[in-house]
C-alpha cells in the first residue's frame, strides 16, 4: 500500500503531509496493471448488476433515475481511484436513500446536493483526523439491527410505487405506505403490484438457482418488454438525458449550511460506516487484501464532493456490488473504474431504452434487495447469543424504522457501551493469589522452535477490544499451529465471538492449524449459538487445558513430518 506520490515528502505531523499520505501512489498503479483482463470482466459484470440498482436508488431518493446514474458514474470512478480498497464499488445505496428522503421533503433537490457536498468535506476531515479506525469498534448487534431496519424502511418506501400511487409527500415512510394502501383500496390498479412481485420473485429465485447470472437486469428487461408491448397501466421511468450534465455549483447556498449541517453530519456518518463495513466484508472475502480506512474515507469524501457537481446524490461503498466484484475475480481498482465507465456508456447510447423501464419494475428490484440485505440466520444467532446482544439488536432495529439511522446507531452504541461496562465491572476481582507454577511460559518459548505458538487471552473479549485482537493475531508468522488459551477471557459477547471466528478463518486460510483450550462455561454457549469454531469441536481441536492441546499439536506435526519424509523416500 503506497502512502505518497513518488518522491513526495511525508511530514506526518502536518495536515498537508497527512493529505499527501492519503493520495494514491506507485503501488496502487502497479496493482492496476496486474491481470487487467480479469478486472475488466469483473467491472462489466458489476455494471450489469449495478444498472437497475442505480436507477432504483435514484428514484427512491426523490431526485430521479438520472441522479442515481450520475452518482454511480462519478462517485464510482472517483472513489475507485482515491479509495483505500482495491475491491470496493461505490455508488447510490439503499441506506443512503433512507436518510435522503426527509432531506428532499424539507429542502428539495438543491438541499440534497448541498448536503452531499458538505458530507464530502466532513469525510475528508475525518480521514485527515484518522477517525476511520474507530468504525471497526461498532458492535455486531448494532450493525445487524440497523441493516434490518434499513431493509424495512426501503421496502416501505417502495409501497406507493408498487401500488401505482403517485403524488404522496411526507417524511415518515410508514405513514406514506399506509396512505398508499388506502388509496389503492379505493382505486385499485393491480398491474404495478403484480409486476413488482413478479420482478422481485424472479430475482430471488434466480439468485438461488444461478447466482452468477444478473437476474435483476433480466427481470427489468422482461418487465420493460411487457410494459411496451401490452396496454397495461404502468408508469415508465421517463426521459433521461443522453449524457452527464455539465458540472455546476448553481445549487451552492452558503447561507443554508447551518440549516443543513445536521443532515450533512448524518450522511457523512452513514457513508463512513457503510463504506468501512463494506471494505471489511471485501477483505474477509479475499485472502491477502486489507483496506486502508483513512484512504477509504478520503476517497469517499472526494466522491461525495464530485457527485453533486453533476447532479448526483450522496454516495457510499455498496456491499452487494462489492461482493459481486470480488466473486467476479476483481483484484484491483480497475474493476470498479470499469464499472463506472460502462454505466457512462449506457447513459450515452441507451438512455432512450432505459427511459421505458416501468417504475414498478424498479420497485421490485428494491423489494428483492431488501430481502437479500437481511441475514436471518445471523439475526437469530445474535438474538440467542446473550440477552444484552438481543436487546441491542431490537432497540437498534426499532429506532431505525421509527426514528432515523443516526439516532438508531447512537442508541445501539450507548446501550452496548453500558452493557459492556457492566460486564467488565462484574468480571473484575481483587483477590490475593499464589504464583502460578503451571504457567508454561518457558515451554511456550521452546515451542516456537517447533513452529507452535500458544497465546493466552486475558480479560474481556468484547466489541471494544475484539478488533485489536484480530489485527494482532493476523500478524503471526512462521508457525504451523496456533493454540488460543481462553481460560482467562472474562467477557465474551457476540462481536468478540465473531471476531474470534474471523481470526481463526484467516489463520486457517494461511495453512495454520488452530486449537482452543480452556473455554469457560457460558463462553462456549455464545460461540455455539453463533456457529464459531464448530469445525474445531468436530475435529477434536478444542481442549480443556493447554498441555493437552500442546501434546496434540506435537503429535500432529510429528505425523505430518513423518508422512512428508515417507513421501520423499517413495518419490
Amino acid at each position: 500500500m503506497s502512502v505518497a506520490w513518488p518522491g513526495a515528502a511525508r511530514p506526518a505531523h502536518t495536515v498537508w503531509g497527512k493529505v499527501v499520505s492519503l493520495l494514491p501512489g506507485r503501488e496502487d498503479w502497479r496493482e492496476v496493471r496486474r491481470d487487467p483482463r480479469r478486472n475488466l470482466i469483473a467491472g462489466v459484470t458489476v455494471a450489469i448488476v449495478a444498472l437497475p440498482l442505480a436507477l432504483a436508488f435514484g428514484v427512491a431518493s426523490g431526485l430521479g433515475a438520472q441522479a442515481g446514474l450520475a452518482t454511480a458514474v462519478v462517485a464510482g470512478a472517483v472513489a475507485a481511484i482515491f479509495g483505500g480498497s482495491n475491491l470496493q464499488v461505490s455508488g447510490p445505496t439503499g441506506a443512503m436513500t433512507v436518510v435522503l428522503v426527509p432531506v428532499v421533503a424539507q429542502f428539495g433537490s438543491s438541499g440534497v446536493l448541498m448536503v452531499g457536498l458538505m458530507a464530502g468535506v466532513a469525510l475528508i476531515v475525518m480521514a485527515v483526523a484518522g477517525l476511520g479506525r474507530y468504525v471497526r469498534y461498532l458492535p455486531a448487534p448494532v450493525i445487524e439491527g440497523f441493516t434490518a431496519g434499513i431493509a424495512v424502511v426501503i421496502a416501505l418506501q417502495q409501497v406507493p410505487v408498487a401500488l401505482g400511487i403517485e403524488g404522496l409527500e411526507g417524511e415518515k415512510v410508514w405513514a406514506l405506505a399506509a396512505e398508499a394502501v388506502g388509496d389503492f383500496v379505493t382505486y385499485p390498479n393491480p398491474a404495478p403490484l403484480l409486476m413488482s412481485i413478479a420482478v422481485a420473485a424472479m430475482i430471488l429465485v434466480g439468485a438461488r438457482w444461478k447466482p452468477a447470472l444478473p437476474f435483476s437486469l433480466v427481470a427489468v428487461v422482461i418487465a420493460t418488454l411487457v410494459a411496451v408491448l401490452t396496454p397495461l397501466d404502468l408508469a415508465p421511468l421517463g426521459d433521461l438525458p443522453a449524457g452527464l450534465p455539465a458540472p455546476s455549483l448553481a445549487f451552492l447556498d452558503i447561507g443554508a449550511m447551518g440549516t443543513l449541517a445536521t443532515a450533512a453530519v448524518a450522511v457523512a456518518a452513514l457513508a463512513a460506516l457503510e463504506s468501512l463495513l463494506s471494505a471489511t466484508v471485501a477483505d474477509g472475502m479475499s485472502v491477502n487484501e486489507r483496506h486502508d480506512p483513512e484512504k477509504e474515507l478520503f476517497g469517499q469524501g472526494l466522491a461525495n464532493i464530485a457527485a453533486p457537481l453533476f447532479g448526483g446524490i450522496p454516495a457510499t461503498a455498496a456491499i452487494a456490488r462489492t461482493a459481486v466484484n470480488v466473486r467476479a475475480g476483481a483484484s484491483s481498482k480497475l474493476a470498479a473504474l470499469t464499472h463506472a465507465v460502462v454505466l457512462l456508456l449506457v447513459i450515452l447510447v441507451a438512455s432512450t431504452l432505459v427511459s421505458q423501464i416501468p417504475l414498478a419494475a424498479l420497485a421490485g428490484v428494491l423489494f428483492a434487495t431488501t430481502v437479500r440485505m437481511v441475514e436471518f440466520a445471523s439475526l437469530r444467532a445474535l438474538a440467542r447469543a446473550t440477552r444484552g446482544d438481543a436487546v441491542i439488536l431490537v432497540l437498534t432495529f426499532a429506532a431505525t424504522v421509527a426514528i432515523d439511522l443516526v439516532t438508531a446507531v447512537i442508541i445501539g452504541i450507548a446501550v452496548a457501551g453500558l452493557l459492556a461496562l457492566r460486564a467488565v465491572a462484574r468480571s473484575a476481582r481483587v483477590q490475593q493469589v499464589p504464583l502460578e507454577v503451571g504457567d508454561y511460559t518457558e515451554e511456550e518459548h521452546a515451542l516456537l522452535s517447533e513452529h507452535i505458538v500458544a497465546y493466552r487471552l486475558d480479560g474481556p473479549l468484547f466489541f471494544a477490544a475484539a478488533h485489536r485482537f484480530l489485527l494482532e493475531l493476523s500478524e503471526i508468522a512462521d508457525v504451523r499451529v496456533v493454540i488460543l488459551r481462553m481460560s482467562r477471557v472474562t467477557t465474551l459477547d457476540a462481536t468478540g465471538a465473531q471476531v474470534l471466528g474471523d481470526a481463526i478463518t484467516r489463520l486457517e486460510k494461511r495453512g495454520i492449524v488452530v486449537m482452543l483450550s480452556g473455554i469457560k462455561p457460558g463462553h462456549d454457549a455464545v460461540m455455539a449459538n453463533l456457529g464459531v469454531a464448530a469445525h474445531l469441536v468436530a475435529g477434536d481441536h478444542v481442549f480443556a487445558d493447554t498441555p493437552s492441546a500442546i501434546e496434540r499439536a506435537r503429535r500432529l506435526l510429528h505425523t505430518d513430518h513423518s508422512r512428508g519424509a515417507g513421501d520423499a523416500v517413495s518419490a
